[in-house]
């Protein structure tokens, strides 16, 4: 018994460092995609949230989800006292890391939309709020049952909703959020010329853009697998389905991207992101279909969110984790069907309501948290401070300080 629950101690830490470690995709993504004058900004910020979000999902949100609260003695915590709670070896302890990692993608996917323009304390204090409150309060609807919501669905529809690594849950919430954020932040200065045309900004760096994305890609594998939360759970269903989904996201993607480079790395991400719900019940071929149709949705969400809605979401976090995320949830409830090759226990009914109403849930919150914090502080950089950069407005100093240096 010792040796089996150190066994998944030691498995459910290792898929929380590696994703963990996905937080550096999450910053190197945005430090390759922002201008050079934003680099340091998007570094900070990225690490920032993840201790902000870890204090406040310690202190609240892990209670407002699952009501456990810390404030009992070590002995209690590590399980080597009696109590129902925390299990011997301090195996809920790291499930609350691994929870955690979670929790803190929230602020990472917003801080890409929000990139190059947004004051630092402001998001600062979202990010508490978001990740004390906002998204608990839905991941303990899913994930934990509260409110009895996932009883009443399965009694509507016939099973609860189900969404195993969160393509709906983390993404969908954390990408309408953002969108949320975006619209009431406003596009950079010089985003949208007068007659409404855009100017694009080029990435600052290709190889940083990449290396985030291949960051992301290795630690999703421990988004992903180790999400069953034990070894007795685990599937090797669930690390093929992730890789044919990876693939079928980059080939779509670069298809219709056209070769565009930040179209196909953020491709493979999409087609993550999207079988996060159902890769514990696709068939590989319903994760490749599954994969490819995300390849495309971000591809063509991007265009249509920047050039047409003129909406400047710097990274495309909405796009790539609000509606990649949104059909994932819904593709569960296809391809995790018998018919479809899939492990069935899924109503496609559950899928959609579902997957909407917490799309809906994150852009109402959005807007509420966001829109309290610009009625009270405000959102924005000056003027003077967006065009010298958030990195010496900010943080007062640049990427590269011994080259601005030599250059003064």
């Amino acid at each position: 018994m010792t040796n089996a629950i150190g066994a998944d101690v030691f498995f459910v830490l290792l898929g929380a460092i590696l994703v963990f470690a996905m937080h550096g995709g999450f910053a190197f993504l945005e430090v390759g995609t922002v201008r050079h004058k934003n680099q340091v900004n998007a570094l900070v910020k990225i690490l920032v949230d993840f201790a902000l979000s870890t204090l406040s999902y310690f202190f609240i949100g892990y209670l407002v989800a699952y009501g456990v609260t810390f404030f009992v003695n070590a002995a209690t915590l590590s399980g080597t006292e009696g109590g129902d709670v925390f299990a011997p070896q301090g195996f809920a302890l790291v499930k609350f890391f691994f929870l955690t990692t979670f929790a803190a993608a929230i602020p990472a996917i917003i801080s890409g939309g929000i990139a190059e323009r947004m004051k630092f304390a402001p998001q600062a204090l979202a990010t508490v709020i978001l990740v004390s409150f906002v998204y608990p309060f839905f991941e303990g609807i899913v994930w934990n049952n509260n409110f009895g919501i996932q009883s009443a669905v399965e009694a509507m529809f016939g099973a609860p909703f189900h969404d195993f690594a969160g393509s709906v849950v983390v993404h969908a919430v954390g990408g309408w959020i953002a969108l949320a954020a975006v619209l009431l932040l406003g596009a950079r200065l010089g985003r949208y010329r007068p007659d409404g045309k855009s100017q694009a900004f080029p990435p600052s760096s290709i190889p940083w853009l990449a290396l985030g994305s291949w960051l992301l890609c290795t630690g999703w594998f421990g988004f992903n697998v180790m999400s069953a939360q034990s070894l007795e759970g685990v599937s090797g269903l669930v690390a093929l389905n992730s890789l044919m989904a990876m693939v079928g996201g980059i080939v779509s993607a670069l298809i219709a991207g056209r070769n565009d480079p930040g179209f196909v790395h953020n491709g493979a991400l999409a087609g993550l992101v999207a079988v996060c719900a159902g890769s514990d019940v696709f068939h590989p071929i319903g994760a490749l279909i599954t994969g490819v149709v995300a390849g495309v949705v971000f591809v063509r969400g991007f265009i249509w969110c920047q050039e047409r809605l003129k909406i400047d979401d710097v990274l495309g976090v909405w796009p790539l984790h609000g509606l990649c995320g949104l059909w994932g949830g819904i593709a569960c409830g296809i391809f995790g069907l018998q018919w479809a090759g899939g492990l069935g226990g899924v109503s496609f009914m559950t899928q959609l309501v579902m997957s909407v109403a917490g799309a809906a849930y994150a852009s109402i919150a959005g807007f509420i948290v966001y829109g309290i914090i610009r009625a009270l502080m405000g959102l924005r950089l000056s003027e003077s401070e967006e065009m010298r950069g958030a990195d010496l407005s900010i943080h007062k100093i640049g990427a590269n300080p011994e080259e601005e240096i030599r250059r003064a």
